[in-house]
């Protein structure tokens, strides 16, 4: 299922791209000295690659929050790797090198009492 939304998702980001690229430029690069108009102009919402780029935005926006709510619960823990200093790396010969300070102290906190 998320294999086949992940598909959508990434056509819909193709095909937003390719609208928002269609688009006719109003000039004025980021509002500089355009003379009015844009959005607030009378056919500024009007036109359909301007609906067609809301759809599409809109639908990208929904596949991503699907597809964050249908992933979310398969990660159990942090993004950063949970080995251990001085152990072999798994599927690698690197051996990770232990944690130390240089003057010869332990920077790893003691480990809990019990």
């Amino acid at each position: 299922m998320s294999n086949l939304l992940l598909i959508v998702h990434l056509i819909l980001a193709v095909f937003l791209i390719a609208v928002v690229l269609l688009q006719r430029s109003e000039g004025g690069a980021l509002g500089i000295g355009g003379g009015g108009g844009g959005v607030v102009s009378n056919r500024g919402a009007a036109t359909a690659l301007s609906k067609i780029t809301w759809a599409l935005a809109g639908l990208f926006i929904l596949t991503s929050i699907a597809l964050t709510v249908l992933e979310g619960g398969r990660t159990s823990g942090s993004v950063i790797g949970t080995e251990t200093p001085g152990t072999a790396v798994p599927g690698t010969d690197f051996e990770l090198p232990p944690l130390s300070d240089p003057s010869g102290g332990e920077l790893l906190p003691p480990p809990p009492s019990e």
